[in-house]
């Protein structure tokens, strides 16, 4: 064996530990995304269920507009629909993107909603209404949190998708961009 032949050899050694440490960072990035998104699907769920109490406590206070808190249900199927899709590829794009409308729709819904309640907030007070409305909020906020930590994850994906030369490994073995919420 000659030194061209030996150094064609570690040449070739040198590229395809290369290609296999992109391939293991890209399954990471990916594994990274998905860990990412099991506190999002939780503070998901548990807003659905406050959701669901404080829906169920407004009924009386605006029985003169039931399509209001009829928007908001099926907002809230449509975004539980939409997070089980996710559920099963957290990394897939076109389900996130259902999943982040899905969320627009519910929030309007409940501006919509919110704006339908009586004008003397304090009818309200006092009552499980106002407490399941700040639990609301936090739950909100707590979403917000993880969502942010999700969207992080994703970038440092899509990132070092696009990076020149990963982004060689990554057109052989199909990785594609993930979406954000």
């Amino acid at each position: 064996m000659n030194s061209t032949q030996i150094a064609l050899l570690a040449v070739l050694a040198v590229l395809v530990f290369w290609a296999v440490g992109a391939y293991n960072r890209l399954v990471s990035l990916r594994n990274d995304i998905a860990r990412a998104f099991t506190p999002v699907d939780a503070q998901i769920r548990q807003r659905h269920a406050l959701l669901q109490q404080w829906l169920a406590a407004l009924r009386p206070f605006v029985e003169h507009s039931p399509e209001a808190l009829d928007a908001v249900t099926a907002a809230c199927g449509q975004l539980q629909v939409a997070c089980d899709t996710v559920r099963a590829r957290p990394s897939a794009a076109r389900p996130m993107t259902s999943l982040r409308l899905a969320e627009e729709t519910l929030a309007n819904a409940r501006t919509r909603l919110n704006a339908e309640l009586p004008a003397k907030p304090e009818l309200l007070a006092g009552l499980a209404v106002s407490v399941l409305g700040e639990e609301l909020a936090a739950a909100d906020s707590t979403l917000g949190f993880a969502r942010r930590q999700f969207n992080e994850a994703t970038q440092n994906y899509n990132d070092a998708l696009d990076q020149f030369p990963t982004w060689v490994i990554a057109g052989l073995f199909r990785f594609r961009g993930a979406g954000t919420l």
